[in-house]
């Protein structure tokens, strides 16, 4: 019997409402759905009194999943997306994303065409893209105090946001850099389009083998955004004496202390994406963002 899993977010109506349509629909096909719940994939903030989360990744898969599945369907918006991939990449189940969300910029398929995206997925009519996840780590000495895997970007600040912090930054085997910003993002292509091009970080397409590290409000003119091979593993070392805050696809994080160090490293499981259709990159920024759209009338030919 063929296995589906299915992940959506339960704090929302019409999120379980769609779900148990899909799940009506792939058992009377003949499929066992199992059904999984995407706070098991928002790890949280680490409370600072309390112990760090010391799991490794692989602890976000929820029970029930295992490779053998043919894929999963993630409903909700782009953070239930993002809580979804860390469930599922280590195991690499491929994810149809179908938006119940706002933006939805990584989703693949919408609720008024959700008929049509079900019967391309019982007839096997779609393809796989996949997108470069990071492992973020925090150690301290040898210790590993906290990890999750990362879709779009690991940012790291001064809480609050309000004044500059120093950071020096290793890479691969590249001597260190010193940087004074108010904070530093470190994104995937994924990301690009995320909180790094609100910092002005450039937009990367998602076949580009590569990583960006963007600082927020920099104090110097020389400090830009960077991009360089994603094989090439980033080690922050803060130095401010106060604790900072890191933030990791919005909906993780921790407390990093001046003795602490975070390790950013691309993953072994990239995330895998469904597409019923071809998934044009340069048209998705330009339906989501605006992008590339002509702000004045062109002439025409007589």
């Amino acid at each position: 019997m063929p296995r589906l899993g299915l992940i959506f977010n339960d704090g929302k109506e019409l999120s379980l409402k769609t779900a148990l349509h899909i799940q009506n629909r792939f058992e009377k096909s003949g499929y066992e759905v199992v059904r999984a719940s995407s706070s098991g994939g928002m790890v949280g903030f680490a409370n600072p009194d309390q112990h760090m989360r010391m799991l490794g990744y692989n602890a976000c898969v929820p029970e029930g999943f295992d490779p053998s599945m043919k894929l999963a369907i993630v409903l909700g918006g782009d953070g239930t997306v993002l809580s979804a991939a860390r469930q599922t990449a280590p195991i690499g189940i491929p994810i149809l994303t179908i938006n119940t969300g706002h933006l939805g910029f990584l989703a693949e398929a919408y609720l008024n065409d959700l008929d049509n995206a079900l019967e391309k997925v019982l007839t096997t009519k779609w393809d796989l893209e996949e997108r470069t996840s990071l492992v973020v780590s925090v150690f301290r000495g040898e210790q590993r105090r906290w990890e999750a895997l990362c879709l779009n970007e690991m940012a790291l600040h001064r809480e609050p946001l309000t004044s500059m912090c120093h950071f020096e930054i290793s890479i691969g085997r590249h001597a260190p850099v010193d940087i004074s910003a108010d904070g530093v993002i470190l994104s995937t292509p994924t990301g690009s389009t995320a909180y790094s091009l609100s910092a002005g970080g450039p937009v990367i397409t998602p076949d580009c083998p590569v990583l960006q590290l963007t600082p927020i409000a920099p104090h110097s003119l020389a400090s830009r955004a960077l991009v360089f091979s994603d094989l090439e593993p980033v080690t922050v070392f803060p130095a401010t004496p106060e604790r900072l805050m890191m933030v990791v696809d919005g909906t993780a994080g921790c407390y990093v202390w001046p003795e602490d160090r975070v390790l950013i490293r691309k993953s072994s499981h990239p995330v895998r994406f469904v597409r019923l259709s071809d998934h044009e990159f340069f048209q998705v920024l330009r339906n989501k963002l605006g992008w590339g759209l002509p702000h004045i009338a062109k002439p025409g030919k007589d």
